[in-house]
């Protein structure tokens, strides 16, 4: 990655749970420009209309998505890091869909939904879950 990342959330949604495999991630957006691949590509699925997850094609980790809800972003998974812990969250994304026994007392904005402005036109984690 070259540069800094325009957003660090936790996210709680469904969607990303299952995807990643654990009750909450944290996401560091950067734009697609920022982000080069050194090695092998990494493989992709979607099972998310408008959605493309990648992930290591060797061990299985969860890398990042891109969104085209979300154009000139893409978002990489805190657990693909190798320091992690200089990247603070912001706030929380998908508050309402929290397990009940995630806990947290950080002070940070929950939001409901998205914490980014993106395109309506491709639904949301909670009106799939209805699907």
């Amino acid at each position: 990655m070259d540069g800094e990342p325009f957003w660090i959330c936790f996210d709680h949604d469904d969607d990303c749970r299952r995807a990643i495999g654990s009750p909450l991630t944290i996401w560091v957006g950067y734009r697609p420009a920022q982000v080069e691949w050194l090695a092998a590509m990494p493989k992709t699925f979607s099972r998310t209309r408008g959605v493309v997850r990648s992930f290591c094609g060797d061990c299985g980790t969860s890398i990042g998505y891109a969104d085209k809800g979300l154009p000139d972003e893409f978002y990489l998974s805190i657990g693909f890091m190798d320091r992690p812990k200089r990247f603070l969250p912001e706030a929380h994304a998908y508050w309402d869909m929290r397990l009940p026994f995630v806990i947290m007392d950080d002070g940070l904005p929950r939001v409901g939904g998205y914490s980014r402005d993106r395109d309506p036109a491709f639904g949301t984690p909670a009106e799939r879950q209805r699907e």
